[in-house]
C-alpha cells in the first residue's frame, strides 16, 4: 500500500538576522552530531527551490530528511498488522483498566467485554492520561496542545516545492509529491478545542506566502485542527511505568509521526523482555510517578 513516503530532504529557511542566527546554531548542533547538513546562501537555496522568495536571507539544506503521509501510513500499518495475525477492534472504546495488586490484569470495553492481559500498551494520544482505573499518582500526565493544519493542492501538479520547507517558528510546508501540500502547524493551549479558526490559519498562510509566493495560487482542500498529546516537559513517555505490565507510548507532543519507528522499537523490546536502550532512558514514564497531577488538563 502507498504510504506517501518521500526522501525529499528539507530546506530550513531564515528571513532576518535573528532567524539566521538560529539557523547557525542549528548548523553547529547538526555538525557536532555528524548529521549531513549544508549552509546555503539565499541564491544557492533559490537555485535548489526556484519558488522561494527574495525575502530569504539564509538556509540550511538537510538532504537526508524524509516525509510521509500519516493517514496513508496508518492505513498501511493496520493492513500489515491484520496480515500478520493481529486482531483489531476498531471503534471499541475502553471503559477502564483493571489492576490487581501492582499489575495490570485486564481491559474493560464499553460493551462490557473484558479482555485479560499480562501486558498493556497505552497509546491513546491525548486521552492516555485519563484512562479510568489507573491511580492518579501512577498515570502519565497528558494535556492536549491544539494544532491547525491546511491541506492544499496545485492544479498544475507537483513542482512548486520538491523539498519540505521549514520556517523559523512552527511553520512548515511539506510536499506530497502529487501536487498536494501540507501547511502547518499552529501551537495553541486551548484544551480539547478542535474548532478551526481564521486568525491562526491567516498567520500560517501569511508566513508561507511571504516565503513561497506561489502558495497563494494553491487550492484549499481541507482545514483541520488536531490535538497533540503533551507531557509537562513536552517530552514523550515511552516504556514501563509504575504498574507492572503497563507500558506507555504517549506524550510525543508535535513529534509523534517522527518518533513512531523508534517508539515502536523501544516498546516492542520492552514487551519482549529486553533492556531499555540508553537513548530511551530519559523518556521513562517513571519520571512522573507520584506527581499526583492526573491528566493535566
Amino acid at each position: 500500500m502507498e504510504s506517501g513516503y518521500l526522501a525529499c530532504g528539507t530546506i530550513a529557511a531564515a528571513r532576518d538576522q535573528d532567524e539566521a542566527a538560529a539557523l547557525d546554531r542549528e548548523l553547529a548542533l547538526r555538525q557536532s552530531l555528524g548529521l549531513p547538513v549544508e549552509r546555503l546562501l539565499a541564491t544557492d537555496a533559490r537555485r535548489l527551490e526556484p519558488s522561494l522568495a527574495p525575502v530569504l536571507r539564509l538556509a540550511l539544506e538537510v538532504p537526508d530528511d524524509h516525509a510521509i503521509d500519516p493517514r496513508k501510513l496508518c492505513a498501511a500499518l493496520a493492513e500489515a498488522a491484520v496480515r500478520s495475525g493481529v486482531e483489531l477492534r476498531l471503534g471499541a472504546d475502553v471503559a477502564s483498566v483493571s489492576i490487581i495488586g501492582d499489575r495490570v490484569d485486564a481491559v474493560r470495553l464499553g460493551s462490557g467485554e473484558e479482555l485479560r492481559c499480562e501486558q498493556l500498551v497505552v497509546a491513546a494520544g491525548v486521552w492516555s492520561g485519563a484512562l479510568a482505573g489507573i491511580p492518579d499518582e501512577l498515570r502519565v500526565p497528558i494535556r492536549p496542545v491544539k494544532g491547525q493544519i491546511m491541506r492544499l493542492r496545485d492544479p498544475a501538479g507537483a513542482g512548486l516545492l520538491t523539498r519540505a520547507l521549514r520556517m523559523q517558528g512552527s511553520g512548515y510546508i511539506v510536499p506530497r509529491g502529487d501536487g498536494g501540500y501540507v501547511l502547518g502547524a499552529t501551537m495553541e493551549e486551548r484544551g480539547f478545542d478542535t474548532t478551526v479558526t481564521a486568525g491562526p490559519l491567516f498567520e500560517l498562510l501569511r508566513d508561507a506566502i511571504e516565503m513561497v509566493p506561489g502558495v497563494s495560487e494553491l487550492v484549499v482542500e481541507e482545514l483541520i485542527a488536531g490535538l497533540r498529546p503533551s507531557t509537562p516537559d513536552n517530552a514523550p513517555a515511552i516504556g514501563p511505568g509504575a504498574i507492572g505490565g503497563l507500558v506507555w507510548a504517549t506524550g510525543h507532543h508535535r513529534h509523534g509521526i517522527l518518533l513512531a519507528p523508534i517508539t515502536a522499537d523501544v516498546v516492542a523490546g520492552v514487551l519482549a523482555g529486553e533492556e531499555i536502550p540508553d537513548l530511551a532512558a530519559a523518556f521513562t514514564p517513571m519520571r512522573f510517578a507520584g506527581a499526583g497531577v492526573g491528566s493535566a488538563a
